[in-house]
């Protein structure tokens, strides 16, 4: 298994790639709850204005995430040894994780 040193060992076919690619599509499955519940919260009882735009700022972060995961995982599946998240990618990710937490939370408050 070891090579020689200064070789980029292959790949483990294991269960790692297979994982990340799960924790992705969870995180996506995720992302897609707290939006379509921010939408019914937003719209209930006649929606306000800024209800309507918290749901539509975390409608905004979940397609974000999603096209961040959808990347992630075509990378992931294209390549024996694929790179690191990009770490503005990364940010990105992160920041409409939060937003949507932070949108989420205000319309639940509000209701």
């Amino acid at each position: 298994m070891n090579g020689p040193p200064g070789q980029v060992p292959d790949r483990d076919p294991g269960l790692q790639p297979e994982r990340t690619r799960l924790a992705w599509r969870r995180t996506t499955l995720s992302g897609t709850v707290v939006a379509l519940l921010a939408g019914k919260t937003a719209l209930a009882g006649g929606g306000t204005v800024a209800g309507i735009v918290a749901g539509a700022v975390c409608c905004v972060c979940w397609l974000g995430i999603s096209r961040i995961a959808h990347r992630r995982i075509r990378v992931l599946a294209a390549s024996r040894v694929p790179g690191a998240l990009v770490p503005r990618r990364a940010g990105a990710a992160v920041l409409c994780t939060v937003v949507m937490a932070v949108c989420g939370a205000a319309l639940v408050l509000q209701g």
